[in-house]
């Protein structure tokens, strides 16, 4: 009987590994334990920092440098994707406006701002696209896209008239007018908007209040952003004739994809969909006899949607035997694996994650022989 074949599909460690160091680290767990196992690497993203490696390992594309500002204005350089064949653009926004890009005492919810994801997609207009995906997940910023809207031209005003300062989602709370006119290029560009929030823009399940602690706001900072938040959708309803304060998903990446909404009409898919597509996941799926997938924290989160869960379920629906990999597990009861069962010390186990997790994928499938039974 040949040996099994394992599909290896994680997203990323938030905080310490990528998808691809993830699954490299399970990889060699499993090649610890079985050496002659054929492996199918396969890094996972629903749209937040490890996007276009994703989509790099799944499509011939040209990789493109830009300069362009981090969310706190200052220099850095951000990449996206040229398909080859298609000539499809396909953006991480995080790379212009993420966590990654800050340390802990960086993170200024009410000033880090969009400005640096506007530079990256006015490039890549240069390139000629008929469409651009924009992949919003993991982002430092609660500004409802407006930092992008005025680097692609957008004037946002006060009721004096007067430009309001480049910055976070604070600076909305004076916001009057705005004035727009979509550019050209719209008429021969689709935008695509890639999430699996399904957050809407404002209210007590919005950008702010859902996802602004993370990013260093206090709850009078939650407080402020949804009011600024809800005085941006007002004025682009009134400017813009967009009604984007409810809508599913627009809440994503601190309403970014609201404001990609209003300003360039973009449409909200699901980023798993779309990383899934490219890569043939299902068809990968269905020639492997074993699936694993992982992700920092696997909890209730991961079963409406994220990635993890919509793995788990493929597999599940396939017949296929499945592993979960996770740095911690909350609130489920599915047998995972847990970096925390070999070093409880969280700050530890997130300096050595890599390490961990190989030694966790080689104690797991160490007692596993020919076609396996899991239960998971």
């Amino acid at each position: 009987m040949p040996p099994p074949r394992v599909l290896i599909a994680p997203q990323e460690f938030k905080g310490s590994l990528s998808a691809e160091e993830a699954a490299a680290a399970i990889a060699a767990g499993i090649g610890d334990a079985h050496p002659d196992w054929p492996l199918d690497l396969l890094p996972m993203s629903d749209g937040g920092p490890g996007f276009i490696d994703a989509m790099r390992s799944a499509i011939p594309c040209g990789v493109v440098s830009v300069a362009v500002q981090d969310p706190l204005g200052r220099p850095v350089t951000a990449r996206y994707l040229v398909a080859r064949e298609t000539g499809d653009v396909f953006i991480e926004a995080a790379q212009a406006n993420g966590l990654v890009l800050l340390t802990p005492d960086d993170r200024d919810a009410l000033r880090a701002g969009t400005h640096g994801v506007g530079q990256v997609i006015a490039d890549a207009i240069g390139q000629g696209p008929s469409r651009i995906i924009i992949g919003v997940g993991g982002s430092a910023t609660t500004d409802g896209g407006a930092g992008m809207a005025v680097a692609l031209g957008a004037r946002l005003t006060s009721e004096t008239g007067e430009p309001l300062p480049i910055g976070g989602g604070a600076v909305l709370a004076d916001l009057a007018r705005i004035d727009w006119s979509p550019p050209g290029w719209l008429a021969r560009t689709q935008v695509i908007v890639a999430t699996d929030v399904t957050n809407p823009l404002t209210g007590p399940t919005g950008a702010a209040a859902v996802y602004g602690p993370q990013k260093g706001a206090s709850p009078d900072d939650v407080d402020l952003l949804d009011a600024a938040l809800v005085r941006f959708a007002s004025v682009v309803r009134r400017s813009l004739g967009s009604d984007i304060g409810r809508i599913a998903g627009g809440g994503a990446a601190g309403g970014l994809a609201a404001g990609l909404v209003a300003f360039l009409g973009a449409e909200i898919v699901s980023g798993f969909d779309v990383v899934a597509g490219a890569t043939n996941l299902a068809m990968r799926m269905d020639s492997c006899d074993i699936v694993v997938t992982g992700e920092g924290r696997f909890d209730s989160q991961s079963n409406q949607g994220k990635t993890t869960g919509r793995i788990v379920e493929m597999a599940r629906a396939r017949g296929k035997p499945v592993v979960v990999f996770a740095g911690a597990s909350l609130d489920i009861d599915r047998e995972v694996a847990t970096l925390a069962t070999l070093e409880p010390d969280l700050d530890r186990a997130m300096a050595n994650a890599a390490a961990l997790l190989r030694r966790l994928a080689a104690e797991r499938f160490a007692a596993m022989q020919g076609n396996p039974t899991l239960s998971s």
